[in-house]
């Protein structure tokens, strides 16, 4: 399988550009050469080899003032607000108190935090965004700084299946790309010397320390001080593992011209510049929806659970028992470890009466044992198994029929389904006795439900005959007997870096195409609970996790191994929201895990998640009533709404160039400059401290010396004529100016142009119906599933009361303007049909597809057939209706009026759509 990629998804190029709109002004380089290399570093008296002289770098043409404008722009065009910071978040103030850049900041004010959700493409993202600096200001020097093994192995393979994506977008670039290793130090040589696209990834493990062979002298000079040379951009992939003083003094050690920080989970977001959240992500659809299939119902604890998890001695009289209990308080049920003593009441700390006679009798560190009252007896490490074992085979069950179900469900588009077991410890499914290796408790119980499952006739024909022991296997670290093993894992969730852990993930990464392929018989995978960023894959449609012990596990990083949209057999992607469902199978209530995802997102974005996870009991099968396809009101209704159009944009040049020249007016076009700051780098034993020095300027081989061609610039970037672009140059003063900073009169015209031609382009917009309509077919589409409708969350499927008004029994509300919209078309005498629009109704717009709300049949005097649009206002300019939506609904009034169907938008009340359509 080849994997496809999107070029044109707008969230990814706004993050892109983001980035690359920091520079704006910046000359292209034509020559790399960096002079003065040796000064500006402070290595006097210090020789590199010859190689060194004729360094290749990355130069900055502009002053740091003009890169805090830029900043503030990027960040208003994006809705942000975050003043230029340094390394500890603290806004930096000029000699007024003004929260401006000043001339030396390179190592605080140059960091730039993108936050993207995991899922939507953020590797994609910075990759691109190399070779669109690379591209636009021929910047060829960049690093990639990760924090574990994993994640480098994730960006590897990247830099792979996108070379011949990338190659074709950007015309065939020179470019090489490696992993530093320490073995080869002439690596670091190579890098400053080239001169050509150069990508190195790092782990920051790597150079973080002094005895790094990275910053250890050789005959030809520390390999760091040849990096340094070129003042790299570096990219740092998850940079909230990176926050230490040491860590941070290591990447300022690099010297870089700028430093671009992507995450999700930033934990200090220096300069943010882009931001797309959980909600974002979820809302537009960029990631799976997300059920929670639970073991549990919410009043499930029917039994007393105990766990004697350790016994503490103090002295004699003070004897202490850490026991795991389900105990009962104001957030309701919930499992707890708490220190007790003999004589502890059970009942009476848990506030249940299923503990009933569980009183401590005595604490026994003889044996390790707990002696309760009622004649029990509970030794550490030891839990009721029977019940806890219970759990995991019916969680493992739960998941393989999911499994089964979701695969019948997608086989014939071609979508291979993944599920992901997550375990604490390889002895649950692999064990290694004398007589060799043997199937652990979690294999077994696999095999059993795979098989159970399997034998069913409805699933005959989907697994091919494949046996149990064909689909599943395991991912783990080995040791030198080629056992598996548990991996390391490290409290700060910096992933594991065991040269096993190597051999592990780099296996992961590298198997990617073929675990998507239909032909390969691996379907369940069994992995450590250590995995966590740096894997995914995006067929994964099932997860769960199977601990033993209390998971510390964030349910983001859980979730987040399946979050992906999944990709068919021809590598394409799939936007389905029927398909496109991540199902969570949880040893906890729905409720308990919906509970604290959506916590862990508002603790670490700010922004709320409620309503958004849903409830695989919750979930229905939609039906059609299909006599109601024969009503005549519908048959009448769709004959009027069916049609699919076409448009032309017909713009009004004066009126483009009016908008272009008011843009303009604030720009003020400024000479290249170029800045650097010393930083001295002193050697501590654990790492680096980075003091920064005053700044000082220095001319290269690339200030303004040729001219590029600006109108052909400008063309490529807005595909207006050559005389349109020589108007708007000449009657804006610009053509002077390009002698000044031509590559910044190429960004802000093209810019303004832009930025019109959107304000403009809805006014000249014409619309054509075409020879193609949509099927009254489509919907009768058998797999039609929604979840039921939560008041906590005012959206779901809202079961018909009135059900001879619509195609279906359940209508899928996401708001509670929409429910009430809902209720009155039932309840309204005059409207004898109504139809909720179904997400394949589209219109092309020039701002991307748009899918009504309503299509309703009214009778009073006269028939009307309708389409309505419903929001919280009735008015087209109400503030709170983005700028998006306002241009997807004025132009769906010139595809409506094509039509000759009243288009009701934006509607809050029946009333007032049947007065706009009247």
């Amino acid at each position: 399988m080849k994997l496809q990629f999107e070029p044109n998804q707008q969230y990814q190029l706004d993050a892109i550009r983001a980035v690359v709109d920091v520079f704006a002004g910046q000359p292209k380089n034509e020559s790399s050469v960096i002079e003065n290399w040796q000064d500006e570093l402070g290595l006097d008296g210090q020789q590199l080899s010859l190689e060194a002289t004729s360094a290749r770098g990355n130069i900055l043409a502009l002053s740091h003032r003009q890169i805090d404008r830029n900043t503030k722009a990027v960040q208003s065009t994006n809705n942000l607000s975050n003043p230029i910071q340094d390394e500890d978040g603290n806004p930096l103030l000029d000699e007024n108190g003004e929260e401006i850049q000043d001339e030396g900041g390179t190592t605080s004010g140059m960091n730039f935090s993108i936050e993207m959700e995991t899922g939507t493409g953020k590797t994609y993202v910075y990759l691109r965004t190399i070779h669109e600096l690379h591209e636009q200001y021929g910047w060829k020097k960049f690093i990639i700084v990760v924090p574990s093994v994993a994640i480098r192995e994730g960006v590897l393979k990247n830099l792979e299946i996108t070379r011949e994506h990338f190659a074709e977008l950007y015309n065939k670039p020179e470019m090489n790309y490696y992993v530093w290793d320490s073995k080869k130090t002439g690596q670091a040589r190579e890098f400053a010397t080239n001169d050509t696209l150069q990508i190195m990834v790092i782990t920051i493990d790597s150079f973080a320390k002094s005895q790094n062979i990275m910053n250890k002298e050789s005959d030809y000079g520390r390999p760091l001080d040849y990096i340094k040379t070129t003042h790299p951009i570096v990219i740092i992939d998850e940079p909230q593992n990176m926050e230490t003083e040491v860590r941070r003094g290591a990447i300022n050690s690099l010297n870089p011209l700028c430093t671009l920080r992507y995450s999700a989970t930033h934990k200090v977001a220096y300069n943010l510049i882009y931001r797309l959240t959980p909600v974002d992500a979820y809302d537009k659809g960029l990631v799976k929806k997300i059920e929670v299939h639970s073991v549990l119902s919410e009043d499930s604890y029917n039994d007393a659970y105990i766990s004697v998890l350790k016994l503490e001695y103090k002295n004699k009289s003070n004897l202490l028992a850490h026991i795991e209990l389900d105990k009962s308080d104001e957030r309701g049920l919930q499992r707890q470890t708490m220190k007790l003593a003999p004589g502890s009441d059970l009942a009476q700390i848990t506030g249940r009466s299923i503990y009933e006679g569980y009183i401590i009798e005595s604490i026994n560190f003889t044996d390790q044992s707990v002696e309760f009252a009622n004649g029990k007896t509970v030794y550490v490490g030891q839990k009721d198994e029977s019940l806890h074992e219970e759990i995991m085979k019916k969680q493992i069950e739960l998941t393989v029929e999911d499994h089964f179900e979701k695969q019948l469900k997608f086989h014939e588009r071609n979508i291979k389904v993944l599920s992901l077991f997550f375990i604490d410890r390889v002895a649950n499914y692999r064990e290694y006795t004398e007589a060799g290796q043997t199937r652990g408790k979690f294999a077994k119980w696999f095999e059993e439900a795979y098989d159970k499952v399997a034998a069913k006739p409805k699933y005959a024909n989907i697994m091919n005959g494949l046996r149990a022991s064909d689909v599943h296997n395991g991912y783990f670290a080995a040791d030198k007997s080629e056992h598996w093993k548990d991996s390391r894992d490290t409290k700060d969730h910096e992933g594991a870096k065991t040269k096993d852990d190597d051999t592990a993930y780099s296996l992961i990464m590298k198997d990617k195409e073929r675990l998507l392929d239909i032909n390969e018989p691996l379907r369940f995978i069994f992995s450590h609970s250590a995995l966590r960023e740096g894997w995914d894959n995006p067929n994964v449609f099932n997860i769960c996790t199977l601990n033993e012990t209390s998971s510390e596990m964030k349910k983001r990083q859980e979730i987040g191994r399946g979050l992906r949209l999944p990709v068919d057999a021809n590598g394409e992607r799939v936007r389905d929201e029927n398909i496109n469902v991540l199902t969570v199978v949880a040893n906890e209530s729905y409720s308990d895990f919906s509970r604290k995802l959506q916590t862990e997102i508002e603790d670490e974005t700010g922004v709320s998640f409620a309503g958004r996870v849903k409830n695989r009991d919750d979930r229905r099968r939609v039906k059609l009533t299909k006599s109601l396809q024969l009503d005549e009101n519908f048959k009448e209704l769709w004959e009027k709404i069916k049609h699919k159009t076409t448009y032309r944009v017909n713009i009004d040049i004066d009126v483009l160039k009016r908008e272009v020249a008011e843009l303009l007016k604030e720009e003020v076009i400024a000479p290249p400059q170029i800045t650097t700051s010393k930083a001295v780098i002193n050697t501590m034993t654990d790492g680096f401290a980075v003091a920064e020095t005053p700044s000082s300027s220095y001319r290269t081989h690339q200030m303004v010396t040729r001219i590029p061609n600006v109108m052909d610039e400008i063309q490529k970037r807005t595909a207006l004529t050559r005389k349109l672009i020589f108007d708007i140059l000449d009657e804006n003063s610009m053509f002077e100016k390009i002698i000044i900073n031509p590559q910044q009169v190429i960004d802000v015209v093209s810019n303004a142009i832009e930025r019109a031609k959107s304000r403009v382009m809805l006014d000249g917009i014409k619309y054509e119906k075409t020879n193609e309509s949509y099927a009254m077919e489509l919907f009768d589409n058998p797999e039609l599933e929604a979840y039921l409708y939560s008041r906590t969350t005012t959206s779901g499927a809202v079961a018909v009361r009135t059900a001879d008004k619509t195609v279906y029994d359940h209508v899928a509300v996401d708001s509670e303007v929409e429910l009430n919209f809902m209720r009155s078309l039932e309840d309204a005498s005059n409207v004898k049909f109504y139809v909720k629009l179904p997400g394949w109704f589209k219109i092309d717009t020039p701002l991307g597809t748009y899918s009504p709300d309503w299509a309703i049949a009214l009778e009073d005097e006269r028939k009307i057939y309708f389409v309505a649009e419903t929001k919280g206002s009735d008015d087209i300019n109400d503030e709170h209706l983005g700028a998006g939506e306002r241009g997807r609904i004025l132009a769906a009034r010139q595809h409506f009026a094509e039509l000759g169907v009243p288009y009701a938008a934006p509607v809050s009340t029946l009333t007032s759509a049947i007065r706009k359509a009247e």
